[in-house]
């Protein structure tokens, strides 16, 4: 996953799980793929939907969508990583950054390879 990541421009890469709390970034895209075990991820906030995301599962999150672990299996590891080298922040949804947090997310470029297809697939298509 690291590999493949990297050859497509997605860096930053590291291995973990995902916060129990509600969260989001506003100066990046995140790609993340599980590569043991299984988790429900809540995208999109507290009103938003549920997703299990299993072993061999990848998932983009746009910046500004946050993401939340709502449970997973003891032997999870997920694999992670950011567009071009994009630095990435962690914001909760305070609403003093709110402002600052919308500019920020609207000045994120897309990224110009999907992580694991390469330019002009997937992601990048559907994000056109």
């Amino acid at each position: 996953m690291e590999r493949c990541f990297a050859a497509n421009g997605w860096s930053g890469a590291w291995r973990n799980g995902i916060y129990s709390f509600h969260h989001f970034h506003s100066t990046a895209h995140e790609v993340i793929s599980v590569a043991q075990g299984e988790v429900r991820v809540m995208f999109g906030g507290p009103a938003g939907r549920e997703v299990t995301v299993r072993a061999g599962d990848v998932a983009v999150i746009p910046a500004g969508v946050a993401h939340r672990n709502m449970g997973s299996s003891f032997n999870l590891l997920v694999v992670g990583a950011y567009p071009g080298g994009m630095s990435w922040d962690l914001l909760k949804g305070d609403p003093a950054e709110h402002a600052t947090a919308l500019r920020a997310i609207a000045a994120v470029p897309l990224p110009k390879r999907d992580p694991v297809l390469g330019p002009g697939q997937g992601l990048c298509r559907t994000w056109q």
